[in-house]
């Protein structure tokens, strides 16, 4: 049995999700000299020292922007974005930016973590294929769908269903994904929209960062027929650590807090408002834990419906305020690979879920776009 330490040199954490740099444009505006990543911190989950001790060797940053931004949605892409390539710049001897699979491998064989560029909602496409292949020549290599709000084309599961699904130009955008070699992410998007993609995508979908409905019943995770559909399409279920998505006692408890939330007039879609009513119940009422072990119980379950080779890691760090214990920061992946490896998990299992499933999900992107 090969040490944990030398398993993650080979096969190193591809993580498909987290969100550092909307955090840095929350806290510092992007200023590399107030926040130097470069030197543990203790404001973010995120740092580089962490990410060598967790083991990871790739990284999807997420240039994520707020469903109501409206007109400025392309602008603050473009922001988000640009804060990308100024971290990579800055820190290039630790970081390189990557847009294929095979580049990816390159920034390993030369020590330092490969980054990738993923776009968190169909909203900041602001209904345009051109916009949508402009993002793709400046490095993004996903788009999530939805995020917490309907698209006029693809239903989120966090919103009132009105499509039932996709519309045509939701088809098209994921026609257009599938042509230019840009991953369709299904994390956020209702389980219809799930199934209308699967229904039409040519090449393997991924989800950034969701986890099993099955084990716990929060829309934004994954039922079990489109689990099984993974299959046949080669995706990639990348599973998430967000607590209100792996325990269901803090699923419960959050949704306690938006029916509070509601009844004061607030609309839970209203993320930053939701969020201060959810801190002063947590005053009232304190949420459960969750732990290490509700991950590990959603990762053996997307195992057994679709599959050893349809099962990543896609954290979410730094997109929520709190983590499950044992995984509290981005160092806490070997942690969880050992918990799996006490539950059977071969090495071969476990270089599938750190990297070799979604990267081969990359590929097999690519090689579509290809022809």
């Amino acid at each position: 049995m090969t040490d944990l330490s030398d398993l993650l040199a080979v096969h190193p954490v591809m993580d498909g999700h987290n969100d550092l740099l909307w955090e840095l444009r929350d806290q510092v505006g992007y200023d590399f000299d107030r926040v130097d990543i470069a030197k543990p911190q203790t404001t973010t989950h995120t740092d580089i020292p962490r990410l060598r001790e967790g083991g990871v060797g790739a990284q999807f940053w997420s240039v994520f922007v707020p469903c109501r931004e409206g007109e400025r949605a392309v602008t603050t892409t473009l922001e988000q974005i640009d804060a990308a390539y100024t971290m990579i710049g800055r820190y290039a001897d630790h970081l390189a930016l990557a847009t294929t699979a095979d580049q990816v491998e390159a920034a390993w064989r030369s020590g330092r973590i490969a980054c990738l560029i993923g776009a968190e909602g169909g909203h900041q496409i602001v209904e345009s294929l051109a916009v949508l292949r402009m993002y793709h020549r400046l490095g993004v290599r996903y788009l999530t769908l939805t995020h917490n709000e309907n698209v006029p084309w693809a239903d989120s599961a966090t919103d009132e269903p009105v499509l039932g699904g996709l519309n045509d130009f939701g088809r098209d955008v994921v026609h257009e994904m599938n042509r230019i070699g840009m991953l369709v992410d299904l994390s956020h998007v209702s389980h219809d929209v799930m199934r209308d993609t699967l229904d039409v995508a040519r090449a393997p979908v991924v989800f950034s960062h969701s986890s099993t409905y099955a084990v716990c019943d929060h829309p934004r995770n994954v039922p079990d027929d489109v689990l099984g559909r993974l299959t046949d399409n080669g995706g990639t279920c990348l599973v998430t650590f967000v607590p209100r998505f792996v325990n269901q006692a803090v699923r419960d408890w959050a949704a306690a807090a938006q029916e509070r939330a509601e009844s004061e007039g607030v609309d839970p879609r209203d993320i930053p408002a939701l969020m201060q009513v959810e801190a002063t119940y947590r005053e009232e009422v304190p949420h459960p834990p969750a732990t290490l072990d509700d991950v590990v119980a959603h990762l053996e379950h997307v195992r057994e419906v679709a599959g050893i080779d349809h099962v990543g890691l896609g954290g979410d760090y730094d997109g929520v305020d709190w983590m499950p214990r044992g995984l509290e920061d981005v160092s806490g992946y070997p942690r969880l690979l050992a918990a799996l490896r006490t539950r059977g998990w071969s090495d071969d299992d476990l270089a599938k879920l750190t990297c070799r499933n979604v990267l081969r999900t990359l590929r097999a992107a690519e090689d579509v776009a290809r022809g």
